[in-house]
């Protein structure tokens, strides 16, 4: 029987992973980033996107661990991307366009039904 792992989840003092009026302009919600502020500085997210440098240190240590051996990524609707309710069409391919950071399986939790898509950086 496989493990399932759960790591690299951030959530706020008060329980949400992000912040309320999310749209396009604002992914994580108006201040949702915030929550995540620690990781985005470091070597290691810096690394995930095609980035040099980025900070070392403890936080670095922590993002580092919390990363090797991922099977797969379990998205929120909503870190998926804005759209609600019943699919549209199948255009929207997440907040990253083509080619998502994840470079694994990544699986969106929704009510809504939805094929599955092939994407680059995997």
């Amino acid at each position: 029987m496989g493990k399932l792992r759960v790591s690299s989840f951030a959530v706020s003092i008060d329980g949400f992973g992000a912040g309320p009026n999310q749209d396009l302009e604002n992914r994580s919600g108006s201040a949702g980033v915030a929550i995540m502020d620690w990781f985005f500085s470091t070597r290691t997210w810096q690394h995930m996107h095609g980035h040099d440098g980025g900070e070392t240190g403890i936080d670095d240590e922590l993002a580092a661990q919390g990363l090797p051996g991922l099977g797969a990524w379990i998205l929120g609707r909503n870190m998926f991307g804005p759209v609600r309710g019943p699919w549209p069409d199948e255009s929207w391919k997440g907040w990253w366009g083509d080619e998502p950071p994840y470079h694994t399986p990544v699986f969106v939790l929704t009510h809504h039904p939805r094929g599955p898509q092939r994407m680059a950086g995997r």
